[in-house]
Protein backbone atom coordinates (compact mmCIF):
# COMPACT_ATOMS: atom_id res chain seq x y z
CA UNK A 1 0.00 0.00 0.00
CA UNK A 2 1.47 3.42 -0.87
CA UNK A 3 2.12 5.62 1.77
CA UNK A 4 1.95 9.15 2.14
CA UNK A 5 2.78 12.35 4.79
CA UNK A 6 0.60 15.67 4.55
CA UNK A 7 1.77 18.74 6.46
CA UNK A 8 0.72 22.24 6.98
CA UNK A 9 2.30 25.14 6.41
CA UNK A 10 0.44 26.76 9.14
CA UNK A 11 0.23 25.79 12.46
CA UNK A 12 -2.09 28.18 14.33
CA UNK A 13 -5.67 26.81 15.36
CA UNK A 14 -8.49 27.96 12.74
CA UNK A 15 -5.80 27.37 10.03
CA UNK A 16 -7.61 26.68 6.60
CA UNK A 17 -4.71 25.32 5.33
CA UNK A 18 -4.92 22.49 8.01
CA UNK A 19 -8.56 22.05 6.49
CA UNK A 20 -6.89 21.50 3.15
CA UNK A 21 -4.40 18.61 4.57
CA UNK A 22 -6.79 17.06 6.53
CA UNK A 23 -9.08 17.25 3.25
CA UNK A 24 -6.13 15.70 1.09
CA UNK A 25 -5.24 13.34 3.44
CA UNK A 26 -9.04 12.04 3.19
CA UNK A 27 -8.79 11.85 -0.72
CA UNK A 28 -5.58 9.97 -0.41
CA UNK A 29 -7.27 7.58 2.36
CA UNK A 30 -10.54 6.93 -0.32
CA UNK A 31 -7.56 6.23 -2.91
CA UNK A 32 -6.16 3.66 -1.02
CA UNK A 33 -3.08 5.31 0.16
CA UNK A 34 -2.29 4.93 4.00
CA UNK A 35 -2.04 8.79 5.68
CA UNK A 36 -0.05 9.92 8.12
CA UNK A 37 -0.83 14.00 8.94
CA UNK A 38 1.63 15.64 10.59
CA UNK A 39 1.88 18.63 12.57
CA UNK A 40 4.76 21.03 11.77
CA UNK A 41 4.05 22.10 16.02
CA UNK A 42 5.78 18.72 17.08
CA UNK A 43 9.04 19.29 15.09
CA UNK A 44 10.65 22.10 16.69
CA UNK A 45 13.52 23.79 15.49
CA UNK A 46 15.45 27.04 15.33
CA UNK A 47 15.65 29.59 12.57
CA UNK A 48 18.13 27.76 9.96
CA UNK A 49 21.54 28.60 10.43
CA UNK A 50 24.74 27.37 9.03
CA UNK A 51 26.62 27.64 11.89
CA UNK A 52 24.54 25.08 14.10
CA UNK A 53 26.22 22.78 11.79
CA UNK A 54 27.01 19.90 12.21
CA UNK A 55 27.04 19.51 15.91
CA UNK A 56 24.18 21.31 16.59
CA UNK A 57 21.50 19.88 13.92
CA UNK A 58 17.84 20.02 15.55
CA UNK A 59 16.61 15.93 16.05
CA UNK A 60 13.49 17.00 14.80
CA UNK A 61 14.60 17.94 10.89
CA UNK A 62 16.52 14.50 11.13
CA UNK A 63 13.45 12.76 11.88
CA UNK A 64 11.38 14.23 9.07
CA UNK A 65 13.69 13.91 6.58
CA UNK A 66 13.79 9.84 7.95
CA UNK A 67 9.78 10.78 7.57
CA UNK A 68 10.05 12.40 3.68
CA UNK A 69 12.53 9.27 2.25
CA UNK A 70 10.28 6.29 3.94
CA UNK A 71 6.81 7.64 2.22
CA UNK A 72 6.20 8.01 -1.63
CA UNK A 73 3.78 10.57 -1.31
CA UNK A 74 4.10 14.20 0.95
CA UNK A 75 1.27 17.06 0.57
CA UNK A 76 2.29 20.33 1.60
CA UNK A 77 -0.70 22.69 2.51
CA UNK A 78 1.15 26.33 2.54
CA UNK A 79 -0.67 29.88 3.34
CA UNK A 80 1.49 32.80 0.85
CA UNK A 81 3.20 35.38 3.05
CA UNK A 82 4.04 38.48 1.13
CA UNK A 83 3.66 35.96 -2.20
CA UNK A 84 5.87 33.55 -0.77
CA UNK A 85 5.92 30.23 0.74
CA UNK A 86 4.98 30.39 4.50
CA UNK A 87 8.05 31.31 7.09
CA UNK A 88 7.56 27.52 9.19
CA UNK A 89 7.83 25.99 5.43
CA UNK A 90 10.63 27.71 3.93
CA UNK A 91 12.50 27.16 7.52
CA UNK A 92 11.63 23.56 7.30
CA UNK A 93 12.87 23.07 3.67
CA UNK A 94 16.05 24.62 4.79
CA UNK A 95 16.58 22.14 7.88
CA UNK A 96 15.37 19.07 5.81
CA UNK A 97 17.05 19.78 2.57
CA UNK A 98 20.61 19.55 4.62
CA UNK A 99 20.16 15.89 5.32
CA UNK A 100 22.00 13.61 4.14
CA UNK A 101 20.79 10.87 1.72
CA UNK A 102 18.67 13.85 -0.22
CA UNK A 103 14.89 13.41 1.65
CA UNK A 104 13.57 14.60 -1.38
CA UNK A 105 14.59 12.16 -4.33
CA UNK A 106 11.96 9.12 -3.10
CA UNK A 107 8.63 10.61 -2.78
CA UNK A 108 5.94 12.56 -5.42
CA UNK A 109 5.08 15.96 -3.67
CA UNK A 110 1.90 17.73 -3.90
CA UNK A 111 1.25 21.71 -2.94
CA UNK A 112 -1.34 23.43 -2.32
CA UNK A 113 -3.02 26.16 0.03
CA UNK A 114 -5.63 28.83 0.96
CA UNK A 115 -5.51 32.24 1.41
CA UNK A 116 -7.97 35.22 2.36
CA UNK A 117 -7.20 36.74 -1.55
CA UNK A 118 -9.11 35.73 -5.13
CA UNK A 119 -5.70 34.31 -6.10
CA UNK A 120 -5.27 31.56 -3.86
CA UNK A 121 -1.64 31.16 -2.55
CA UNK A 122 -0.49 30.96 -6.47
CA UNK A 123 2.23 33.03 -5.93
CA UNK A 124 3.80 31.18 -2.84
CA UNK A 125 2.92 27.55 -4.27
CA UNK A 126 5.22 29.43 -7.69
CA UNK A 127 7.83 29.30 -5.08
CA UNK A 128 7.25 26.87 -3.27
CA UNK A 129 7.10 24.68 -6.42
CA UNK A 130 10.53 26.40 -7.47
CA UNK A 131 12.08 25.70 -3.98
CA UNK A 132 11.36 22.36 -4.13
CA UNK A 133 12.60 21.10 -7.11
CA UNK A 134 16.07 23.19 -6.75
CA UNK A 135 16.51 20.41 -4.35
CA UNK A 136 15.33 17.76 -6.13
CA UNK A 137 12.09 16.96 -5.29
CA UNK A 138 9.11 15.42 -8.19
CA UNK A 139 6.29 18.03 -7.99
CA UNK A 140 2.87 17.43 -9.64
CA UNK A 141 1.87 19.74 -11.95
CA UNK A 142 -1.55 20.61 -10.36
CA UNK A 143 -1.52 23.78 -8.55
CA UNK A 144 -4.27 24.18 -5.37
CA UNK A 145 -4.27 27.18 -5.14
CA UNK A 146 -7.90 28.30 -3.22
CA UNK A 147 -9.29 31.80 -2.15
CA UNK A 148 -10.89 33.11 -0.60
CA UNK A 149 -10.57 31.35 2.30
CA UNK A 150 -13.88 32.36 3.78
CA UNK A 151 -15.88 30.54 1.61
CA UNK A 152 -13.84 28.00 0.45
CA UNK A 153 -14.88 25.10 2.51
CA UNK A 154 -18.08 23.59 3.89
CA UNK A 155 -19.38 22.43 7.23
CA UNK A 156 -18.10 19.00 6.62
CA UNK A 157 -14.20 20.79 5.25
CA UNK A 158 -14.61 19.83 1.99
CA UNK A 159 -14.07 22.20 -0.46
CA UNK A 160 -17.31 23.87 -1.77
CA UNK A 161 -16.50 25.01 -5.47
CA UNK A 162 -16.92 22.41 -8.16
CA UNK A 163 -13.36 23.65 -9.84
CA UNK A 164 -11.73 23.27 -6.95
CA UNK A 165 -13.08 19.88 -6.17
CA UNK A 166 -11.54 18.91 -9.53
CA UNK A 167 -8.54 20.19 -8.82
CA UNK A 168 -8.33 18.36 -5.62
CA UNK A 169 -9.26 14.91 -7.79
CA UNK A 170 -6.60 15.89 -10.27
CA UNK A 171 -4.53 15.98 -7.63
CA UNK A 172 -4.88 12.95 -5.91
CA UNK A 173 -4.51 11.27 -9.30
CA UNK A 174 -1.35 12.63 -10.03
CA UNK A 175 0.12 11.97 -6.47
CA UNK A 176 -1.30 8.42 -6.95
CA UNK A 177 -0.20 7.48 -10.58
CA UNK A 178 3.12 9.32 -11.11
CA UNK A 179 6.45 7.58 -10.43
CA UNK A 180 9.84 8.07 -9.99
CA UNK A 181 10.37 5.38 -11.61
Amino acid sequence: MPTALTLSGSIRTGSYNRLLQAHIGRKLEEAGVNVTALNLADFDMPIFNEDLEPDNVPEAAVRLAELWRSHDIIFIASPEYNGGASPLIINTLAWVSRQRPSPFQHAIFGIGGVSSGKYGTIWGLSHLRESLTKVGALVVPTLLGIGPASEAFDEAGAPSEPAIIRKVDSMVRELTHFSRG
